[in-house]
């Protein structure tokens, strides 16, 4: 540049040109010629290498690189070529320029050369510091942003997501360009900024609360384990019952089984309780829990005739032969007479209905039986006694085990009254209509 100014100076001055304006004219060119190959470099890189880095990314098989051309990595790289080149131009010709201009108008000049800012050359470095600290974020964030989606792509980004943390650097990122555009406006040193900034450190930790504290709460969910992309969870006091889809800094995104999204803020996972069903669907089973009523009214002794009958059903044939025989010898042995009825003990059709229904359940082909298996009565609690059903279905998916579980109680309300029971139920219009007419009549 110092040549080129040099020879622009001598040759106007051949031509005969006046000296009021043969110096700014060689300056000014000067500064266009710096303008004119910053572009001239940019347009060599963008539309030359870009386009020769693009076609060697599609060929290759790997996706990193298809990933860092679709983020633009590539192109915002092109762009430090010309600020390189306008950022040591500039700082290269403002000595020079900058004397002959003050040469020109010393008077005027020399009040304005006193802040750095005011100079032509000067405005001219500190566009181009901008511009150069501007391109350096945007690759740095292009550049963040596809590490980030190359790391999701891995199986281990599914148990130990960053993107939290890829937040927090873009944060310190754009915090330090600011300060450092800052300094180059108000012609200060970054490192006094920072420690004015010591002063409002109160106003920082009220403005950035939530992101400490959701930067504290992603190393915690993250460490232990706690919550992943892909996990449903439940969480009622914020109203999310769904499936996690997105976790940031400051947040964790939840779509729930309506499609709504409930947005959490992610401290609240570590200060608050909420269920995670991750351990169910890594368990193999979902567990199926739910109780049928009997009217107790319903309950009681078999009669031969019963006892007869039930051992023609196949599943509780043995069963029946066994405890029946069981049942006497512990009567015989008790020397209880048919007289002294009640001081023995007999077979009740809630029991045989019971027992019928844990064989029937461990024979059901999607019933889990390694998992935790049982058909228990439920303390009555004046609406009939509460029969449950405790077992496991060895078939996630909601649709499946929503099927699975009403096609059990279908057939366990069928198959009632043929052990003589009744399924309590509360009266109904039908029911006291019915009655009234039997009072009538």
């Amino acid at each position: 540049m110092r040549t080129f100014y040099k020879f622009l100076l001598e040759y106007l001055r051949e031509i005969g040109g006046a000296e009021f304006w043969v110096k700014p004219t060689s300056a000014f060119l000067t500064i266009v010629l710096i303008i004119f190959i910053a572009w001239l470099a940019h347009f060599i890189t963008r539309h030359i290498f870009l386009k020769i880095v693009q076609r060697v990314a599609e060929r290759t098989k790997t996706q990193w690189d298809d990933i860092l051309v679709k983020n633009n990595v590539f192109k915002r790289l092109a762009h430090l070529v010309p600020a390189f080149i306008l950022l040591y131009a500039a700082d290269f010709s403002y000595p020079l320029i900058h004397k002959e201009l003050s040469d020109l108008a010393p008077d005027v000049l020399a009040e304005l050369s006193k802040d750095h800012y005011f100079s032509l050359t000067g405005f001219l470095i500190n566009i181009a510091k901008i511009y150069f600290t501007v391109i350096v974020v945007s690759v740095t964030n292009s550049v963040l942003n596809s590490g980030l989606e190359i790391y999701n792509t891995t199986e281990y980004s599914h148990h130990r997501p960053i993107k939290g943390y890829v937040q927090l650097v873009k944060i310190f990122v754009f915090f330090m360009a600011g300060i450092m555009i800052l300094s180059v406006l108000l012609n200060r040193n970054p490192t006094v900024l920072l420690t004015g900034l010591g002063a409002m450190a109160a106003v920082l930790m009220l403005v950035f609360k939530d992101t400490i504290l959701g930067f504290v709460a992603s190393i915690q969910l993250s460490a232990n384990n706690m919550v992943k992309i892909g996990d449903w969870i439940e969480m009622k006091s914020h109203g999310a019952d769904g499936t996690v889809i997105d976790i940031t800094l400051n947040t964790v995104k939840v779509q729930n089984w309506d499609k709504t999204i409930s947005t959490i803020p992610t401290y609240s996972l570590v200060s608050e309780s909420f269920n995670n069903w991750k351990g169910m669907e890594e368990s193999g089973g979902r567990r199926i829990k739910r109780s049928v009523a009997i009217d107790t009214n319903s309950i009681k002794f078999c009669d031969e005739a019963m006892l007869s009958r039930f051992e023609k059903f196949d599943l509780i044939r043995g069963y029946v032969r066994q405890k029946e025989e069981e049942l006497k010898e512990y009567n015989k042995g008790k020397n209880l007479t048919e007289e002294d009825f009640i001081s023995g003990r007999h077979q009740t059709n809630i029991g045989i209905f019971r027992k019928y229904l844990e064989v029937y359940l461990k024979q059901h082909p999607k019933v889990h039986n390694d998992m935790t298996f049982l058909v228990r009565q439920l303390q009555p609690v004046g609406k009939g006694l509460p029969i449950e059903i405790y077992v496991f279905c060895n078939d996630q998916e909601w649709a499946h085990y929503e099927a699975i579980q009403a096609d059990i109680f279908d057939h366990i309300f069928a198959v009632i009254p043929e052990f003589e029971l009744r399924v309590f139920q509360e009266p109904t219009g039908a029911d006291i209509a019915q009655i009234g007419l039997k009072i009538r009549n």
